[in-house]
């Protein structure tokens, strides 16, 4: 989704951190963690590829269940390096196969965006052969806002994955920016093209809700917003398309969470493209 604006120094990023950084109830503090039961992956088992001090992100969503962005960063932080990562999973999966908690997905998400990692690439090629090792029945899920979707390696690697999870919170360009608060410019075009790119191979995740924040009202719920979304959908032609509400603590508290009937209707509206629909409420 980023175009213009490119980030620079984007290792550099990764080691520094707020110590005086607020944390949320879902802030992940491990490298792999649980598995979770989770509404749409089922038996999950987590990895977050950030530090576990603070959130790293190009998106600082109003819903966040990990919290705003650090507003000041001075201290630091160190990432994964593959090899750890590659260790750490191995015995996560040793223990879990063959268990109840057995994992139905590895899922990336963690405290912001996992892209962001410099390994990425390298690191689902590790979760690739370690699942196809120890469960070869689980599905490799990343969760991601696509940002970085434009760039090749990161591309090729989405492609490489089960469940390729890619945000679009709107209709409108407008609407993103109030739902998402990017800290990178957005080019709503281009990322439709390139989610295009994927020919039908990624899975849209929306979050509907209705609220303000810093005193604008935010709406990805009107006609317009609806009608141009499902305009995209129609381009981007998606396996699957996940909506859902509010689940979780978000940062911004004057958010509404819609009801189980309202987010119905929104998913009738993308069966009648002929696109499969999940939705959670």
């Amino acid at each position: 989704m980023e175009r213009d604006g490119e980030m620079t120094g984007q290792k550099e990023i990764f080691y520094i951190f707020a110590k005086n950084f607020k944390k949320m109830a879902f802030l992940s503090e491990d490298l792999v963690f649980g598995p979770i039961h989770s509404r749409r992956l089922g038996n999950s088992l987590g990895v977050n590829l950030l530090p576990k001090v603070g959130k790293i992100c190009t998106f600082n969503c109003v819903y966040c269940e990990c919290g705003w962005n650090p507003e000041h960063r001075d201290g630091k932080a160190r990432l994964a390096t593959p090899q750890e990562y590659e260790k750490t999973l191995e015995e996560a999966l040793k223990s879990l196969v063959g268990t109840p908690k057995e994992p139905n997905s590895i899922t990336f998400s963690g405290n912001g965006e996992p892209t962001l990692h410099p390994d990425f690439p390298e690191i689902i090629d590790i979760t690739i052969e370690l699942r196809d090792k120890y469960v070869p029945k689980a599905v490799i899920s990343v969760l991601t806002n696509g940002t970085n979707i434009h760039k090749d390696n990161i591309f090729k690697t989405l492609q490489k994955v089960d469940n390729n999870i890619c945000k679009l919170d709107g209709g409108t360009l407008e609407t993103i920016k109030k739902v998402n608060l990017p800290n990178v410019k957005i080019n709503l075009e281009q990322y439709i093209e390139d989610l295009q790119r994927f020919e039908g191979e990624v899975i849209i995740q929306t979050l509907f809700l209705r609220g303000e924040h810093d005193g604008q009202k935010i709406d990805n719920t009107t006609e317009e917003e609806i009608g141009l979304w499902l305009e995209h959908l129609k381009k981007i032609k998606p396996r699957k398309t996940m909506i859902y509400v509010i689940d979780r603590e978000t940062p911004e508290k004057n958010l509404e969470k819609l009801s189980a009937n309202e987010m119905s209707r929104i998913a009738e509206r993308v069966k009648a493209l002929g696109l499969e629909v999940e939705y959670y409420a």
